[in-house]
């Protein structure tokens, strides 16, 4: 695998980003196009279509809101104990949790520097990540 760094952390899963999504976007169009065209004859199953297709994108949207959630929660308590095992402390409480999000990429070196650094500046995740010298790759996260 490519070694992660600040230019190449982000990940997309093809099918899921560049196939479900225009697809579901297609559908949904289509569907009030279909339902704009309908006559009275199929009016019914026309608002069915666009009530399915509906409910298809908010299944899309809450699928990946309720992962990342999930994910977000376990790096806080990841991050919070290896705080706390390099310092002794837990992390500052000025922390946001994306600005905890982008600190797991520190190094064990870094982290407790440019924890300080972030809750006092109130720095945002993107300036956290760039300032990191020594990447620590986390290839777990989509």
């Amino acid at each position: 695998m490519k070694e992660q760094n600040f230019n190449n952390h982000t990940r997309y899963v093809p099918v899921w980003h560049f196939i479900v999504a225009p697809a579901l976007l297609c559908l949904l169009i289509g569907a009030f196009i279909n339902l704009a065209d309908s006559s009275d004859d199929n009016l019914y199953s026309a608002s069915l279509i666009c009530l399915i297709s509906i409910v298809l994108g908010f299944i899309y949207w809450y699928v990946r809101a309720f992962a990342l959630k999930a994910q977000d929660r376990a790096i806080r308590a990841e991050e919070q104990f290896r705080h706390f095992i390099l310092t002794g402390k837990p992390l500052p409480q000025a922390l946001r949790l994306r600005q905890i999000i982008a600190l797991r990429f520190a190094s064990d070196e870094e982290l407790p520097s440019l924890a300080e650094k972030a809750a006092k500046e109130n720095m945002g995740n993107k300036e956290i990540k760039a300032a990191i010298q020594n990447w620590r790759p986390d290839y777990s996260r989509l």
